[in-house]
């Protein structure tokens, strides 16, 4: 499967990778999320405004999240995050994931390496590519 993302045009005017995806809510409905393709992320983390749109509560996390601003408070929600493939295949992923509970700090949610490290990531601004390739789908770099 192959999952397209694209370059973002975020709030403070730059592009990011990013890739449309949805969070199950504890009322059942999935809620629409955006999530930051972020190599360096260890962990998927979910921004504030969703989990506020969740009605989930949260859990005090096992782990402290940590990035270039510092410390961030953060809990736990068990829930479900989806994404849908190019062929319209959903990828779903149950888990334990990290929200973060102050909006000031993420402007969209972040997909890390605990999901992505499932995928072949290509992050490819030249050729303004973005996307997430399951097992069966593969790439090849040739030189000019």
């Amino acid at each position: 499967m192959k999952f397209n993302g694209l370059w973002r045009l975020c709030d403070d005017g730059i592009l990011r990778p990013a890739i449309a995806g949805e969070v199950l809510a504890s009322d059942g409905q999935w809620l629409k999320a955006w999530f930051l393709i972020d190599t360096d992320a260890d962990r998927t983390v979910i921004s504030a405004d969703i989990l506020q749109r969740l009605g989930i509560s949260g859990d005090a996390p096992r782990f402290e999240l940590a990035g270039v601003g510092g410390m961030a408070q953060s809990v736990v929600v068990d829930t479900k995050i989806r994404l849908k493939s190019e062929s319209n295949a959903n990828a779903t992923f149950e888990g334990k994931f990290a929200a973060l509970s102050d909006a000031k700090i993420l402007e969209m949610s972040v997909l890390g390496r605990d999901i992505t490290n499932l995928f072949a990531v290509i992050v490819d601004r030249p050729q303004d590519v973005v996307c997430l390739l399951a097992p069966q789908h593969r790439y090849v770099i040739v030189s000019p």
